[in-house]
């Protein structure tokens, strides 16, 4: 919703003030200099990138224009679920958790939790980690250092949209200049029409540079900065997993490892120590 209201203000700033500067809003309409410019910057793009980093970006874009789904209620969730797990495990042994983490869509645990249960990319990250920590020998060292190599995987993947679309952005100036360059190479073809068209074809090839730099930095360019935004939002529940189970690994009780979890997540976002324990009791 954001973006359009941005979009808006944008527009309505730009073209608004030509207007009452006495601009002619019609001048600006030239759809064969969007076409130089969107046809370029649209081929520069598919030149550029991969399959995968194309469909990745393509995958991303819907995205801009949805709220964030991690909310405090989301973090409380994970909170609590990780605290169900790992309290069976002190209480009944990691073998205890193996039927959940198998199959975590059939878990009665996890069912309890379908916000977090919904993000298949977070449960298969906790579980997967579960299942070595049940099955193999590893120390907190070893498995912190594993984790790292994976969440930084991660990140460089849910980067990939916003660089493509800041070099999308930063080319778009670039073809507007084209596209103004080939509007002076027309009106010098016509050296000898009169004044007044001249004057007309040289404002038409201007608005070249105008449409490039404005698509740039008013449209495009933001959507790469809130891309990148909303990729850093989706790794604080993959931190927050790692710091429960390394904890957790540490020795720690699962309310304090839980806890450990609580202080990685933003400020916006993370649930009072009280309110936490409240709604771990509540789901208990």
């Amino acid at each position: 919703m954001l973006v359009i209201v941005g979009y808006v203000v944008v527009a309505g700033s730009v073209f608004g003030g030509f207007a009452l500067a006495g601009g002619h809003l019609a001048g600006l309409w030239q759809p064969l200099e969007l076409l130089m410019i969107g046809g370029g910057a649209l081929g520069a793009f598919f030149v550029g990138n991969t399959m995968k980093a194309i469909k990745a970006t393509f995958k991303d874009l819907p995205n801009v224009f949805k709220g964030s789904k991690y909310s405090k209620d989301t973090y409380m969730e994970l909170m609590a679920l990780m605290y169900e797990l790992l309290g069976k495990v002190r209480k009944e042994g990691l073998m205890s958790i193996e039927g959940d983490v198998e199959k975590p869509e059939e878990s009665p645990i996890f069912s309890k939790y379908p916000k977090v249960l919904a993000d298949h990319h977070v449960i298969e990250f906790m579980t997967d980690y579960l299942r070595i920590m049940v099955s193999g020998n590893l120390n907190a060292m070893e498995i912190e250092n594993l984790m790292d190599v994976e969440l930084e995987t991660h990140h460089h993947e849910a980067m990939v949209g916003s660089h493509v679309v800041a070099k999308l952005a930063d080319g778009m100036p670039a073809f507007g200049i084209v596209a103004a360059v080939m509007g002076v190479v027309h009106t010098m073809e016509s050296v000898g029409a009169p004044p007044a068209e001249l004057g007309m074809l040289i404002a038409h090839a201007l608005v070249g540079t105008f449409l490039g730099i404005l698509l740039a930095y008013g449209f495009v360019g933001p959507l790469s900065a809130l891309l990148e935004q909303k990729a850093e939002e989706n790794g604080k529940m993959f931190q927050a997993v790692k710091v429960v189970l390394l904890a957790n690994l540490n020795g720690y009780a699962p309310a304090m490892a839980v806890e450990f979890g609580r202080k990685v997540l933003n400020s916006t976002e993370r649930p009072g120590f009280a309110e936490l324990e409240e709604h771990v009791k509540q789901k208990r």
